[in-house]
């Protein structure tokens, strides 16, 4: 595949990522944590912010990867 089709399906595949991740973490903030105290926000939306993270790593790194590299 060559390698500026790779990075534009990397593009996409990490901005619908970033969308749907976004709506989940904030879909679960506002159905279980509405009434919860502020330590326990800081908490989610710590751990929220952070766990996106590896996948995206993971889509970043296939997107470099060198041309012809099957990853043997």
């Amino acid at each position: 595949m060559p390698l500026r089709l790779r990075k534009l399906i990397g593009m996409i595949a990490l901005i619908v990522f970033l969308a749907l991740y976004v709506l989940a973490v904030l879909s679960v903030a506002s159905a279980r944590f509405a009434d919860a105290p502020w330590w326990s926000h800081l908490i989610f939306f710590a751990l929220g912010g952070l766990l996106w993270v590896p996948p995206a790593m993971l889509i970043i790194r296939w997107m470099e990867r060198p041309v012809g590299d099957d990853g043997r």
